[in-house]
């Protein structure tokens, strides 16, 4: 049985296999406290206004919705959950 360190899974592309759509890097893992397994999985929530306005909400995928864990990503099945990016920029630089 392959094992994985916490260290491992540290600053990995998350991906929905739904989408296609990056929804961040692993950032923490919440563990069961009697059976010592991981619970979930801590995406931190996208910045707002580069930012300078924090971040958005943190995302918690359960562990049970990972797909595949490979050397540069993690693969997890959810439904969409981030908005279409409907940046002011993004219109004016791409229409």
């Amino acid at each position: 049985m392959p094992v994985c360190r916490l260290y491992d899974l540290q600053n990995k592309d998350v991906i929905n296999i739904n989408d296609g759509r990056r929804l961040g890097q692993t950032y923490d893992l919440e563990f069961d406290e009697e059976t010592g397994k991981i619970v979930s999985l801590i995406v931190p929530g996208k910045p707002k206004f580069f930012g300078l306005f924090g971040r958005g909400p943190e995302l918690v995928i359960e562990f049970s919705r990972i797909r595949k864990i490979g050397l540069d990503s993690v693969l997890v099945d959810i439904a969409p959950v981030l908005p279409e990016d409907t940046s002011p920029f993004r219109s004016f630089f791409f229409k």
